[in-house]
């Protein structure tokens, strides 16, 4: 009796995105859409509030777990300073976490299936951790910036994290110089890798457009099989208010030279969404644009470093001394008396004996 041996069944390729770019860009239109369209979003995720009234898109587990590097390598969600990406990049040569995550990404993949989507502003400090992981999922990485111009990402983040206070001055200027870092280290951390770079405005006014596009260069099952339901719902969630800031450079007070980096940058940036425009040549001036923001900053740091000092030595001088604690309230005494008085009378009183004291 002869058999025919029955072929391996084909592989299932595995894809994720990773939606980058600054807060505020679009991010969460991008990943709604994606998983309207059938991609998974690790559940559960970030809870819709008046900032996002149609959900953001994230994870809660990646959120959590990012919030928890930034603390350990001392880096704010949004940090202007260029060094605080070798800070963050530090923590991807460390196994324990690179570990950690390829565990949670590998139950995505089995829990909801091949093409997942991952979105959290703080994603792109630690993007060498996220490929590592993906590789060692045996998936292909790539990677969605969203765009959109930095007066109104400024505005936006001014209004609905800055307790409604537009008018800060000091907001503007960090805000806009923390946009520059992460929009253009983000475009050099994904050279070489699987990317494409999508206008907020052209998903408020066409999604379909860049999403199949996506679809197309990606190779997401999702999204290029999607059926006139999902397309609908897509529809239905895409709303072109939510697009409530929308101001320029006369609205944004920063300096003339930041003003000057932003613009170019944003300039810059922009024409990599268009057929073609993702150059060796974009890539020069970007970089010139890059090293031209490090020294900016490094003459801001300059320029503020009496500020800096006066505040680390406010911030010692009110730090307790040891000999500036009021007498006879060392050790046990300094235990609150709701404490000790659960402590029997007895055991207190061999306490006192012991460390020589009377009451």
């Amino acid at each position: 009796m002869s058999t025919t041996p029955v072929p391996p069944a084909p592989a299932v390729k595995r894809r994720v995105v990773f939606v980058v770019g600054s807060g505020r860009s679009g991010t969460s239109t991008m990943s709604g859409t994606l998983q309207t369209l059938g991609m998974h979003v690790p559940q559960p995720e970030v809870q819709a509030d008046e900032t996002n009234p149609k959900g953001f898109g994230e994870p809660q587990w990646v959120v959590d777990f990012h919030h928890e590097l930034l603390q350990r390598c001392n880096v704010a969600v949004s940090d202007a300073r260029p060094s605080a990406w070798f800070e963050a990049g530090k923590l991807a040569t460390f196994e324990p976490l690179r570990g950690r995550l390829h565990e949670w990404l590998e139950q995505q993949f089995v829990e909801g299936g091949p093409e997942v989507v991952v979105k959290d502003p703080r994603l792109a400090w630690f993007m060498g951790l996220w490929r590592s992981a993906a590789l060692r999922c045996d998936a292909t990485p790539a990677y969605v910036t969203m765009l959109r111009p930095p007066t109104e990402v400024v505005g936006s983040k001014q209004k609905y994290y800055a307790g409604g206070r537009t008018s800060s001055t000091a907001g503007e200027i960090s805000r806009t110089a923390a946009w520059v870092n992460m929009m253009l280290h983000t475009e050099r951390s994904t050279r070489g890798s699987a990317r494409a770079f999508v206008r907020y405005h052209d998903m408020l006014t066409d999604w379909t457009i860049p999403v199949f596009g996506l679809g197309q260069l990606f190779d997401l099952d999702a999204v290029k099989s999607a059926s006139a339901n999902d397309i609908r719902k897509v529809h239905q969630f895409i709303d072109p208010n939510l697009r409530r800031v929308q101001l320029t450079w006369d609205d944004v007070r920063v300096p003339t030279r930041l003003r000057e980096v932003a613009e170019e940058s944003w300039q810059q940036l922009d024409r990599l969404a268009d057929d073609g425009g993702d150059t060796p040549e974009a890539h020069d001036r970007l970089d010139e644009l890059r090293t031209a923001y490090a020294e900016l900053y490094e003459e801001a740091e300059a320029l503020a470093e009496s500020t800096a000092l006066a505040a680390r030595r406010e911030g010692q001088a009110q730090k307790p001394q040891p000999d500036q604690l009021a007498p006879g309230r060392r050790g046990a005494d300094r235990i609150p008396h709701g404490v000790r008085a659960m402590v029997p009378a007895s055991a207190r009183r061999g306490l006192r004996k012991a460390l020589g004291k009377q009451r």
